[in-house]
């Protein structure tokens, strides 16, 4: 899960948990306050009138509208008794005037105590609860009679409700802002380690002079300059590596050139066979260490940017060359190798590094077939790629060597003791790598071992390419 969805996701977790820690009470508290504010409202009301209605007994009109005004402004219902209980006025209408309701409990009680009664009852003629309200009407300090004020509790649970769903509307705006704002956030704090990322990656890639800008919280910009720092010291550290190699390779060649003339040449004048053989071997090393120098300085150059293309690679052009190339060597060790593909396909890469990729393949093959047996260099297209195949029919690959069979200067169980530098199957990858392809080794369908090297189609129309007057010798591994 991303940096950004769990910034949100407890961010909403606290907005939510704070909500429902205070919206339940405040709510509880709503509901009880609608009820007491609707309750204090009521006996208000109750008093008021209790207070003009004594002096307007007398006018019965003039007492029907007081309590018709007062029923409209409670949405309720008012009443006035007399001492006996019996209604004398009411809101809703003269035709139950004459009716006794001194049976009525709140009537009763305020007729007896001479005080307030408010209570909430079941009413068997509305067959819903209400809200009645009694107050003493007082006449020269006598009880004179009653006035009574009902209201549906309906309508206070109707208020608090309308209250509790704006409650409800402003949490749920709360919410929605707090989640805006923590996306907000989320993506501040992210964004920095998103291009972090993305310029490690390209580094990873090769690119070291890539640098990342300096933003965010104080933490932020601390690891984004630590790794700017890194990155230059990197940088710099293989730029010296680099002209270290560069420097020793052209120093180390002429002196590895020269010895080598100087041991072939006192072969050719050697008399004795004993001392002529040692000779000979020592000019075999020599060509050893030549072609372990060239090695490790195509090995060196991984990593680099690579130069641009000058032309696609035709790869039956390629294997067919390499084919003619190596079958003096291969018919001397008493192999063949032949080169045998379908179609043409042209890859995105060049010539020169491609004739390394399938000499040291052809090499290697080389060092594990049986006399003989035949080495095939084929190619063929797979969707938007190009395949170069080398198979042989060797011993193939036990499991130990299928793990580590690219790794540098790595020697296959069938191999030991054979000439070799163990760096040619690491460069191959290396290079082919290098043009965005891959390189794999594993046991042949019918048995050997099969190499597949992988490189992208150009998408330029296929053209033959001449490729005359390259030197072997020097781009490795060559037969002289």
């Amino acid at each position: 899960m991303s940096l950004r969805r769990r910034m949100v996701l407890a961010f909403a977790y606290v907005v939510v948990l704070v909500t429902v820690v205070l919206g339940i009470p405040l709510l509880a508290s709503v509901s009880g306050r609608v009820d007491a504010e609707v309750r204090a409202d009521a006996s208000g009301q109750a008093h008021l009138i209790a207070a003009t209605a004594s002096g307007l007994l007398g006018d019965r009109p003039a007492l029907r509208a007081s309590l018709r005004s007062t029923a409209a402004d409670i949405g309720g219902r008012v009443i006035v008794v007399d001492a006996r209980g019996v209604l004398v006025a009411d809101s809703a209408g003269p035709r139950l005037e004459g009716d006794a309701y001194g049976d009525r409990p709140e009537i009763a009680a305020a007729l007896r105590d001479g005080r307030a009664v408010q209570d909430t009852r079941s009413s068997d003629t509305l067959g819903e609860d209400i809200l009645v309200t009694a107050v003493p009407l007082v006449d020269g300090g006598r009880r004179v009679g009653v006035v009574r004020v009902t209201q549906s509790t309906e309508a206070v649970r109707a208020e608090a409700r309308r209250d509790q769903l704006a409650l409800g509307a402003i949490a749920g705006l709360a919410l929605t802002l707090g989640l805006v704002v923590a996306w907000l956030l989320a993506g501040s704090l992210a964004r920095p380690l998103t291009r972090l990322a993305e310029a490690a990656r390209r580094v990873a890639g090769g690119d070291l002079t890539v640098r990342v800008q300096e933003e965010g919280s104080a933490e932020q910009r601390e690891v984004a300059h630590a790794f700017n720092d890194m990155t230059g010291r990197l940088n710099a550290s293989l730029n010296a590596q680099r002209e270290f190699v560069a420097n020793a390779s052209h120093q180390l060649r002429t002196p590895l050139t020269g010895l080598r003339l100087r041991v072939e040449a006192a072969s050719l004048r050697a008399q004795d066979p004993a001392l002529r053989r040692d000779l000979e071997q020592a000019e075999a090393e020599a060509d050893r260490l030549g072609r372990l120098l060239s090695g490790l300085l195509t090995l060196a150059r991984e990593g680099e940017e690579r130069p641009p293309l000058r032309a696609p690679t035709d790869l039956a052009d390629l294997a067919e060359e390499a084919a003619e190339r190596w079958g003096p060597a291969a018919g001397a060790r008493g192999t063949a190798v032949v080169a045998d593909g379908r179609g043409r396909p042209v890859v995105r890469a060049p010539a020169e590094e491609l004739d390394i990729v399938v000499d040291n393949l052809v090499e290697n093959a080389l060092v594990y077939a049986p006399e003989h047996s035949v080495i095939r260099v084929g190619w063929e297209v797979r969707g938007t790629t190009g395949v170069l195949t080398v198979a042989d029919e060797g011993p193939g690959l036990s499991p130990d060597d299928a793990a580590r069979v690219f790794e540098r200067f790595a020697r296959g169980s069938a191999g030991q003791g054979t000439p070799g530098t163990g760096l040619g199957l690491a460069i191959v990858r290396t290079l082919a790598r290098r043009w965005d392809g891959d390189a794999t080794l594993e046991n042949g369908p019918d048995g050997g071992a099969l190499a597949t090297v992988t490189l992208p189609l150009h998408d330029a129309p296929r053209q033959a390419l001449h490729r005359d007057g390259r030197d072997l010798d020097g781009s490795l591994p060559g037969g002289a």
